[in-house]
Order: structure tokens, then C-alpha cells, then sequence
């Protein structure tokens, strides 16, 4: 027998969970479930990430002006939110370092764009690498951006804490069931879970991360769109390496246009250290092994050269970054060298465990490009979230009051009261701020 609900959400990662949570603040009679394949949320790159609650010094305040006030308020909400909860937030700031002079006009990029949008003079300064070696002096680098406003915590206890508050709300999760089909008939969207059972929705929205391409695929959107897949791991540093800094280092990326990562060095809230991530190309949301990536290959190679995604496969640039990334993957010692440019005391020989893996999924669009941003797309009937990458963890909570506020102003799913309270803050002004 079909269930029925207002309101469907594929995924539940950080932000399908925090839609669903202000959904269910503003809307007491509608029925609200979220639909998430693993057995809890957040199980993938929500959870699988540096847990680091970004201030916006990375973000273009004119192309990213959204997503940079998601991630000023955001670091306020969640730091509201975990004293409320009492959950784990260490406010430990960021360093992030230029090692030579090209390096050292990004981080003056990076200061302006900080001050743009919203950060203040005790909040972020830009040193000269005297001035930091008397802070750390175990940094080597040509000069840092140290980022004071800038904190650790697990988004995946976050998450998990905000699916309670859902759940309190009257939204129904349904953990551990795959969408195997969607179709619309009648005014109404009927969903397959698992290739059997069927639940209906009148709205539907897709915040299925690495799933979402796909998802929009199956009902006719976002088509001159594919996706890439990449890796992202990270290797624990012993217990000697734990006070080797006092915060987590990041170095000015090379190749900013593609989605590949200097490995950074990271200090998490529990206080262990870990080194990474790369960026491997791999062949599914899920490939974190080689069962998983031979069974997606041929399909996804495939999808890959009828799309625009043929242009990037055969960049030649493209290639060789994918190939540095593979040699990361097969050596240890290639990733630590990375690290060891501003960190030398670092040795390879003493790093011997690997940590958790993240998979990243990075849209292209027909012309071959890697799109910078994250791309909302209203559907009929439906409304998705494609491209919603990191660090979009730090700003979901306005972000997704955001995407709430943006149904009901459109007409697309109108809400109850957007006078309510959730939880600590009044959602009408949340919405003010952004």
C-alpha cells in the first residue's frame, strides 16, 4: 500500500536534514519523510569531511554572494546550536599559507574577500612569515592568512542532532532504502524504494549530493549536466604530531579551477591530526573500493562521453592533475611531501594509518567546465540541489532556510507560518540576515 506525504526528500545529508527540519518548524499539517540509502545520515560526504565550520574568506562576494552569507551565519547558528545541544565546537581558527609570491596575492585576495563579506579586523590578518613563525613556529611558508573565526566540529553528530529535531517536527525518515524509480502520475510524484515498495508525493526534493545528477536525470532536469566523482583521503598522524600546530593549516590551492585539493594538515575537534585529502577520480558516490568502481566504469565512462564531460576527460591539464592523484593514492609518501613544503618536521615513515575517505562529486556543464557554484534549479513539482559541495557544511542551516523561504516565495510549496520558532532562532529572521 502507497504512503502518502506532502513533501519528499531524496537524501539525508546536512542539508536534506536541515530542510526537512525547518519544513517541519513551518509546517505542523503537512507530511514531511526524507529518504536516505545509508543505514544513518550524514553517512557520506556530510560525515566524511575535515568537520572545519568555514569562515567566508574563500568566496568571490560578487559570483558567490549566497553562499558566502550562508557561511558567516552559519558559524554563528552552529555555535548558537551546539551550546544549545551540547555538542562538541572548538572555535581553533585557520591558517592558510603561501609558499611563494603568487601564492602570497591570493591570500591578499582572500583577506578582501573575507572583509566583504562580513569578517572583521580581530577576526583575520594577514602575516609575514616572521610573524607567524613567532605563533608556529613549525610552519615554513612565505607569509599566512591566519583566520581567527573559523572552528572544528563533526557534522555528523550535527546532523544526527538535527534529525531528532526533525523527527520531534512529525518528519518521517526512511534510513536504509534506496529510490530505484520516480515517476509522475495523476499530480503527484510515485516513488520506488528498493524496487518494490512505493510511497507518493505531491512536491518532491532532491538533495541527494553525489546522487542528485542523477536523480534530476531520471525526471528530465538539469540534462546538459553530468557529474565526476573523486576520492578524497586522509592519512591519522601519531599522537607525537598533535601539538606540532596549534591549528589547522591549509596551503593556497594550485589549480583552483578543478577540484583538486592541496592535502591540507588538520586538526579535528577531538584533537587528532590528519593529513589530507586528495582528490581521486573514481566512478561512482560511493566508490570508496574496486567492487564498487569496476561495477560503475562502463556506465559511467560512457555517460561521461555523451555529455560535455568528454572535453574535460581529454583536457590535457585534467589528465595530468588525475594522474598526480592517483600517485597520491598508490604513495603515502607523495601526499606527505605536499604537507611537508610548510610543514617539514613532517615523517612519512611515522604516518602509518589511513582515515576515513569522502567522496566529492563536482558538476560539468555541455561546454566541459567545472561549474564553481551550487545550482538550484526549480522543477515541476519538484526543486533541486545540484552541486552543493564543500564547505557547504558550515553554512546549511541559513542555506536551507534559504531553499525553504525560496519554495514558498516562488509558490512552489507554500509553508503553514514563517513566523515560527525553530529551535533558537525565529526562521523569519534567518532570513533577514541572508
Amino acid at each position: 500500500m502507497a504512503h502518502n506525504f506532502d513533501v519528499v526528500i531524496i537524501g539525508g545529508g546536512i542539508l536534506g536534514t536541515s530542510i526537512s527540519y525547518y519544513l517541519s518548524c513551518l509546517n505542523k499539517s503537512k507530511k514531511i519523510a526524507v529518504i536516505e540509502q545509508a543505514h544513518k545520515v550524514a553517512f557520506h560526504t556530510s560525515g566524511r569531511n575535515t568537520g572545519k565550520v568555514h569562515a567566508p574568506y574563500l568566496y568571490d562576494p560578487e559570483k558567490k554572494k549566497l553562499f558566502a552569507k550562508a557561511a558567516f551565519h552559519g558559524y554563528e547558528m552552529w555555535e548558537e546550536y551546539a551550546a544549545l545541544r551540547g555538542l562538541p565546537f572548538k572555535k581553533d581558527g585557520v591558517i592558510e599559507v603561501a609558499l611563494d609570491q603568487k601564492g602570497i596575492k591570493v591570500l591578499e585576495k582572500y583577506l578582501r574577500w573575507g572583509k566583504q563579506n562580513g569578517l572583521e579586523d580581530k577576526d583575520v590578518k594577514l602575516m609575514s612569515n616572521t610573524e607567524l613563525k613567532k605563533i608556529e613556529p613549525e610552519i615554513k611558508c612565505e607569509a599566512a592568512l591566519y583566520v581567527y573565526k573559523d572552528g572544528s566540529a563533526d557534522y555528523s553528530i550535527f546532523t544526527d542532532s538535527i534529525m531528532k529535531d526533525s523527527k520531534a517536527g512529525g518528519t518521517k525518515f526512511i534510513l536504509d532504502t534506496r529510490v530505484t524509480k520516480i515517476k509522475k502520475e495523476h499530480s503527484k510524484w510515485e516513488i520506488t524504494l528498493d524496487g518494490e515498495h512505493e510511497i507518493c508525493a505531491k512536491f518532491l526534493i532532491n538533495a541527494a549530493g553525489g546522487e542528485a545528477i542523477n536523480i534530476a536525470h531520471d525526471v528530465e532536469v538539469a540534462e546538459k549536466f553530468t557529474d565526476v566523482h573523486f576520492r578524497g583521503e586522509y592519512w591519522r598522524a601519531p599522537k607525537e604530531y598533535h601539538n606540532l600546530t596549534k591549528t589547522s593549516v591549509y596551503s593556497v590551492p594550485e589549480f583552483p579551477e578543478y577540484p583538486f585539493l592541496d592535502p591540507h594538515w588538520i586538526i579535528r575537534v577531538d584533537g587528532s591530526c590528519e593529513i589530507g585529502p586528495n582528490a581521486v577520480p573514481v566512478f561512482s558516490p560511493y566508490g570508496y573500493n574496486k567492487t564498487e568502481n569496476i561495477r560503475e566504469i562502463i556506465p559511467k565512462m560512457l555517460e561521461m562521453l555523451g555529455s560535455g564531460a568528454r572535453k574535460t576527460i581529454f583536457d590535457k591539464q585534467f589528465q595530468e592533475l588525475a594522474v598526480n592523484e592517483i600517485r597520491s593514492l598508490m604513495s603515502k609518501s607523495v601526499m606527505v611531501k605536499r604537507v611537508k613544503r610548510f610543514l617539514p618536521k613532517i615523517d612519512a615513515d611515522k604516518i602509518t594509518e589511513k582515515g576515513t575517505a569522502g567522496i566529492r562529486s563536482s558538476v560539468i556543464d555541455d561546454n566541459g567546465k567545472f561549474v564553481s557554484d551550487v545550482i538550484l534549479i526549480d522543477g515541476d513539482m519538484s526543486f533541486h540541489i545540484l552541486n552543493y559541495n564543500s564547505p557547504g557544511a558550515t553554512g546549511a542551516l541559513p542555506f536551507s532556510a534559504h531553499i525553504v523561504n525560496h519554495l514558498n516565495t516562488a509558490g512552489l510549496l507554500k509553508s503553514d507560518d514563517l513566523s515560527a520558532q525553530c529551535g533558537p532562532w525565529k526562521f523569519a529572521s534567518i532570513i533577514e540576515k541572508l
